[in-house]
């Protein structure tokens, strides 16, 4: 499943790489990770979008929208 996170609070090169940390400690592939958003893909056998979610906003950041496809 591939999840699209919507992200408050990115402004540099500094956050990006942040969220990238965050979620490289979660199994999850990260297909692209910008200013403003994030893109993973996940299996839900192995992780839950919630816990995704949970990772960046430790991160310090605000996920204002998350859209499954």
């Amino acid at each position: 499943m591939t999840a699209i996170f919507e992200i408050e609070g990115m402004s540099c090169g500094h956050c990006v790489m942040a969220v990238k940390k965050a979620l490289s400690n979660l199994k999850v592939n990260v297909n692209e990770v910008v200013i403003g958003k994030a893109v993973v893909d996940f299996d839900v056998k192995d992780i839950k979008e919630n816990e995704i979610k949970v990772a960046i906003e430790d991160a310090g950041y605000v996920v204002k929208e998350m859209k499954l496809s």
